[in-house]
This record gives structure tokens, sequence and C-alpha cells, in this order.
């Protein structure tokens, strides 16, 4: 019994040629670290703490959402823009986060647009997409007559759908626009306080005229009151492209058939805590999973540069940059999701894509301990996955194995996070 456990556990040790810190750089201190805290080699120590559990069943034919990408804000006017090197950083899925993603702000002047084109085209240039948020209207355009509060003139419906449609025009186009953001959250700066129906009545009207396809209502907690009272509106629904929320407070759930796309538009967990803090980075990963699983086909960070984001004030990436990595660099835009057992084992929660013939499986493990899992696979052909994992001490390390059968075995190292990719 001693001997065929210790064999099982020795064909699911996988961790080889790690490397730390800088993506792909090497540390051979690590691999030696990390080896022997996994090592099989007895029925003591690290492998007595070994958890086999459930399988992790994925189904290629079952396709489930086509994903539109991971992505970050970048808003010019209130934080600067990021830099040639901090772009390449932010959106290069070979030396960066790969985040696919850019979402920036309307403006409420016209001469404030150009000054968003640069990390646009950025992000398209590696194969990425840019979204647009309107805060607030001109304050011509509103009630109050102030970017801060109020609402939309009805009289002024068409001439806000031209500054919507000329910002588009002027950064190049863009994925999707959104007229309004937040519209169910009273503040003190920027913005705008619409009733569903409300944004409803000026998508029914103009959103063919906006410049760029509808996404659409924007709530703060992705609140599904608010989001099916605005599809109510049959025209409205018919102008939207793209369902759209935020999630302050709220977990990420299935908003069931509203029949479109959802996206989530802007979380951050903490901005009290660095972006390098590694519990706040499984927290994220934890999020990310859940969005992904509730059926939805975008997850977008607050701002990309900040002490609390993927990279820091300087343009280093941080902890939570490379736990959106996992997700960006590997699940490209036009991926599928694909059927899989979420959470087959305690605390381990496994999403599946495919595009072709290629699988990726992102896995957190928040387990204290390494965790054996077991994975099965139909519907697609695998010879094996190139593996890249991060914990606390590593980011990004990778190796590869072989597989074969339809089934495999790995140890996933504690508190961590790996993307396979299938070869």
């Amino acid at each position: 019994m001693k001997k065929t456990l210790l064999c099982a556990l020795a064909s699911a040790l996988l961790f080889a040629g790690c490397s730390k810190n800088e993506i792909n750089s090497p540390d051979p201190k690590l691999t030696q670290q990390t080896l022997a805290a996994m090592k099989p080699d007895s029925l003591g120590g690290a492998t007595a703490a070994l958890a086999v559990q459930g399988v992790a069943q994925i189904d290629a034919s079952t396709v489930q959402q086509t994903i539109k990408g991971f992505g970050g804000a970048n808003i010019v006017a209130w934080t600067g823009d990021l830099t040639s090197t901090q772009r390449n950083t932010a959106f290069s899925p070979t030396s960066g986060i790969g985040l696919s993603i850019v979402r920036v702000r309307v403006p409420n002047s016209s001469s404030e647009f150009a000054a968003e084109k640069a990390t646009i085209d950025a992000c398209k240039s590696f194969g990425g997409s840019a979204i647009a948020s309107a805060w607030s209207a001109p304050a011509s355009m509103k009630t109050n007559g102030s970017i801060i509060g109020g609402k939309i003139k009805t009289a002024s419906y068409a001439n806000y759908a031209a500054h919507l449609s000329a910002f588009n025009s002027a950064v190049g186009g863009l994925a999707a626009i959104s007229p309004t953001n937040e519209p169910d959250y009273k503040v003190n700066y920027e913005s705008m306080e619409l009733t569903a129906p409300e944004v409803a009545d000026f998508v029914a009207a103009q959103g063919s005229n906006c410049g760029a396809p509808i996404m659409a209502p924007e709530p703060f907690q992705m609140n599904q009151t608010y989001i099916n009272t605005y599809l109510s509106n049959a025209t409205a629904k018919s102008k939207t492209s793209f369902v759209c929320g935020h999630i302050y407070g709220k977990t990420p759930y299935n908003l069931g058939n509203v029949g479109k796309p959802v996206w989530m538009t802007e979380h951050y967990t903490n901005s009290n805590i660095s972006g390098d803090d590694w519990s706040n980075a499984m927290t994220a990963a934890k999020e990310i999973h859940d969005c992904m699983n509730s059926g939805w086909s975008a997850y977008v960070w607050w701002y990309i540069r900040r002490s609390y984001g993927p990279i820091s004030e300087s343009g280093n990436i941080q902890k939570v940059g490379y736990i959106m990595a996992h997700y960006a660099r590997y699940v490209r835009p036009g991926y599928t999701k694909i059927s899989c057992t979420s959470n087959p084992s305690t605390g381990v929660y496994v999403t599946a894509y495919k595009s072709g013939t290629k699988l990726v499986l992102v896995i957190v493990n928040q387990n204290s301990s390494v965790t054996n899992q077991t994975f099965s696979y139909s519907g697609i052909t695998v010879g094996g996955f190139n593996r890249y994992f991060t914990t606390s001490s590593a980011n990004l390390s990778s190796n590869n194995f072989a597989v074969s059968g339809g089934s495999f075995g790995i140890n996933l190292a504690a508190s961590s996070v790996t993307t396979l990719v299938s070869y």
C-alpha cells in the first residue's frame, strides 16, 4: 500500500526547472526548496499532508461563454498615462501581464479625447481591445448643469450620443462604450444619477448613434433588479451588445439568461493593502475564478498602475498582476470556457478553456499545504502541458510534463495559482 501511494505521488510530482520573481528568470534555490518541500520519499513530512480528493472533470465538447479578456483601467486625467514601458508590462502576453482589455474614461471635453489614444493603441497592438465608460455627460447636457450628479437632459440625448461617438472616432475605435458609470451610486465626484429606465430611455433613443457597441447599464453591484429593469425596455436591449456591471460588495453570481454576454468592468479587492500582498492576490485569484464560473466573459480590475493594483506606481508587476497573468496571458480573447468541475476538492478551484486544439486550465489552491489533484479530460487530444505556477515566493515559475489516457494528477503548491497550457 505504501509503495503504491509513493509511486502515485511520485508520478504526480511535476515541479522542475522553476523560476522566481522575474518572468522565466532562473532561480535554482527556489527549485531545490520547492522539490524538497514536496518530495514524496517517505510517508512523513510534506507527503503525509497531501490531500487526494475528487476528480476535476473537463469536457471540451461542452462550450460555455466566449472570453473577451482580462484587463484594467487607465484614466489619464486622474492618474496620468502609462509610460511606454508600463504599457508593454501591462499588455504583452510574452513579457508582461498580458492584459487584453484597457478601460478608459470618456472625458467631458473633446480637447482631452486624444490623450487616451496611445495606451489604447498599445493594448490593441498586443491583440487586446479598449472599452470606455462615461462618468458624466458634459455639464451643458445635464439637468443640474454640473458634472457631479444630475441626469442627461432628454433634449440633449442626440448631442450626448454625438459626444460619445466623437470620442470613439478620436481614439480609433472601441470594442464597447458605456453611457454611464455606476448610475445607481450617489457620489460627490464626477457622476450621473440615473434610474434603470432612464439609462434604457437614452440607449433606446440613441444607442445606435454612440459610435461603438453599447455596454450597459454598469451598476455599482451588478444589481440584477437594476439590470433586468433596464433590459425590460426591448428597444434598449436590442441596442445593447454587452451587459456590464461592477461587484463592489457583491460576490459574483450567474445572472441567468439575460441574452447578452456579461462583463465585469470594474473592481479591486482592497485599496489599503499593497498589490504585492499575497493574501490579497489570492483573494483576487478566487474572485476571477468566480466571475468566469458565473458565466461572465470579461474581468476588469480598477487602475492598472496603483499601489494596490497589478502594476506598482514604479511600474513593477505586483502579486495581483502575476495572478491576473495566469488568466490574461494564457486565456486570450476569443477562447471559450468549457465544462469543468469548478470545486473538485476542498480549497481547489478550477476553470477550463479551449482554443481550437489547445486546452488551458487555471487552478487556484487555497490550501495551506501541498494538494494532490486529479484531472480527467474528454473531447480534446492532449499530449502534455506547459505548467506555470505562482506562490508567495515564486512568479510564473514553469515546467512541462506529458500526459496520456485522458487523465493525470499533479501536486499543487500550497496557496498557489497554476495554469496548464496543453501542447
